[in-house]
């Protein structure tokens, strides 16, 4: 694995080490053959003595290189998925919009945190002592042959049939272990789903229903546990009885052989020391194969999310620094699915500092203009230009710090608002930020919070009113002083005093800098530099908000119906 390339010292030293116990392993049963053969036998006491000895250190010293063997093991295994974790993070919050357009959160939770904490148990638990207990095996046989090679194939005949039992067994618990990250994947995307829509669900009284849904996935989650369950209850069985069936023919053969002087006592003691040693590993193998099969089912899901190409190319190499702020469409179409256009040849400019409007219909393609020009969707058809510079052309991360948007579901994190304004942004300050607060309109209502601007709103600002959440919007836009700015129908969803507010920080931050503008509420842009009008993903009338009354077209219908409305 590419993975563990930066390890490679750890992972040889540990698999050394699991040579090493591997042939020690086979010491102490030829030191107690010895024993029994030379010092018991004899009645040589102080031979004994010093054999004892000999085996009590023998035994520490192989007890530090199991110590070492797993501390090296574990530590390669969590270095390995720290930065696993890290990759796989990084290429996720790299996707295309498209991508979470289609796939669960809670499946991308999975990956990224349990799926990827089961392949640290596959490295530490899993791989590198399989590839000891196999070593110790394979030195085993081999010992117990070059000892006394008859007694040995006697004692070895149970084996074959141990071996294609271990082969079914791991088919079988493979499926099983599939079927189980496949349903905990169903689980933790169903959970946080719903706990993140906790409200829709008690609003429609749904818990009831929801509860029956999750107890039927619960219940295949369960089942799927069972069949590893059933396949482990016939496996250890069958290991222990071909386990017994070694020493029965051991003890039967090998006292023939004692009394005709072909084997003696020590030799039946270490064998029967030496069938222990070669089952026990065979039968944790069992479990090894438990942990490497979910390691392996783990790592095919986390594997595929790394090489899912839906991460948007940055093959930009320019940089904004010397850019103005011109913006222009040329015959720009798209489509989020195959040939179902979303716009259509949508082309028009809009220069430094001036406003620009687009109103029209839900699903007209209003959002998807500005989604387009951020590049959080690639364009199908035509190009797109700052300051004639093709947006292919600019570097992603300076592209996107050039503008800021301010969407109208704003999103806030379970954190400060401070926090939640720089995010983190170690060039801002907090004077900075009050600062801006105060020309926002918002350093009000933020002072009076407990702690003010150390208040933590909590999950998604549930802590504050949907006017204070698109305040703090306008000066997270506003503290990173954006080029362009972009604000998605931000005043859709507030009250007519929040929104007084919102207007006049949309002066403050739209002023002597370029702005794209989507609203519903058309008093909002009546100042607008230039208005477009936006029908079925197509332009049908531009101009500014004089003009465009003037025309009696799409924008005059739209006022009169939003004017009647207001004054009804």
């Amino acid at each position: 694995m590419t993975y563990v390339k930066p390890y490679n010292s750890i992972f040889y030293i540990t698999a050394f080490l699991s040579i090493i116990l591997a042939v020690i392993a086979l010491v102490r049963p030829v030191l107690i053959q010895v024993t029994i053969d030379e010092y018991i036998k004899e009645l040589d006491e102080n031979g004994l003595f010093y054999m004892t000895l000999f085996l009590i250190g023998f035994l520490i010293v192989e007890s530090i290189f199991q110590y070492f063997f797993t501390l090296l093991g574990n530590l390669l295994g969590q270095n390995v998925i720290k930065d696993l974790r890290n990759q796989t993070f990084e290429h996720v919050i790299n996707f295309k919009l498209k991508r979470f357009d289609n796939t669960p959160i809670g499946q991308l939770v999975t990956r990224t945190v349990s799926d990827i904490e089961t392949i640290a148990e596959m490295f530490s638990g899993g791989i590198l002592v399989i590839i000891g207990d196999l070593l110790k095996i394979v030195s085993v046989i081999a010992c117990m042959l070059y000892i006394n090679w008859d007694l040995a194939l006697i004692t070895l005949i149970p084996i074959p049939i141990l071996f294609m039992a271990t082969s079914i067994f791991k088919k079988v618990i493979k499926k099983a272990f599939q079927d189980v990250r496949e349903q905990v994947s169903r689980l933790n995307t169903f959970v946080q789903e719903h706990i993140t829509g906790m409200s829709i669900v008690q609003i429609f009284n749904r818990e009831e229903v929801e509860m029956a849904t999750f107890s039927e996935i619960n219940k295949k989650h369960r089942d799927a546990h069972i069949r590893t369950v059933w396949a482990y209850s016939i496996f250890f069985p069958v290991v222990e009885i071909l386990s017994a069936m070694s020493i029965a023919l051991l003890v039967w053969y090998g006292f023939k052989e004692v009394a005709l002087k072909y084997a003696s006592a020590g030799e039946i003691f270490s064998f029967t020391l030496f069938v222990y040693m070669l089952y026990r590993p065979i039968r944790q193998l069992a479990d090894r194969f438990n942990t490497l099969q979910m390691g392996m089912v783990s790592s095919e899901r986390v594997f595929k999310v790394l090489d899912t190409e839906s991460v948007i190319e940055n093959s930009g190499t320019k940089n904004t620094e010397n850019l103005k702020g011109d913006i222009e469409f040329k015959e720009v179409s798209f489509a989020y699915n195959d040939d179902d256009w979303v716009l259509k040849n949508i082309s028009f400019k809009v220069n430094k500092g001036e406003s620009l409007a687009l109103v029209g219909a839900t699903g007209a393609g209003k959002s998807s203009i500005i989604n387009l020009l951020g590049r959080y969707y690639e364009i199908n058809k035509g190009e797109i230009f700052i300051d004639n510079v093709n947006i292919n052309e600019i570097e992603l991360q300076d592209l996107r710090r050039f503008m800021s948007i301010v969407l109208q579901d704003v999103f806030l994190f379970s954190d400060s608002i401070l926090n939640n304004i720089t995010l983190y942004n170690e060039d801002i300050n907090e004077a900075e930020v009050i600062e801006a607060a105060k020309k926002v309109g918002a350093h009000d209502f933020i002072s009076k919070l407990p702690g003010g601007y150390h208040y933590d709103v909590k999950e998604r600002g549930a802590m504050l009113s949907v006017g204070q959440r698109q305040l703090i919007s306008f000066i997270r836009a506003y503290v990173h002083q954006p080029e362009v700015l972009i604000l998605d129908e931000a005043t859709s969803s507030i009250d007519s005093e929040s929104e007084e507010l919102i207007k006049h920080a949309t002066s403050v931050l739209t002023k002597d800098r370029t702005s794209i503008i989507v609203a519903h509420r058309l008093s909002t842009i009546k100042n607008a530099t230039k208005i477009i009008v936006v029908d079925k993903g197509q332009i049908v009338e531009e101009g500014n908000h004089n003009e465009l009354l003037i025309k009696d077209g799409f924008y005059k219908k739209l006022y009169d119906y939003q004017f009647k409305s207001q004054k009804d």
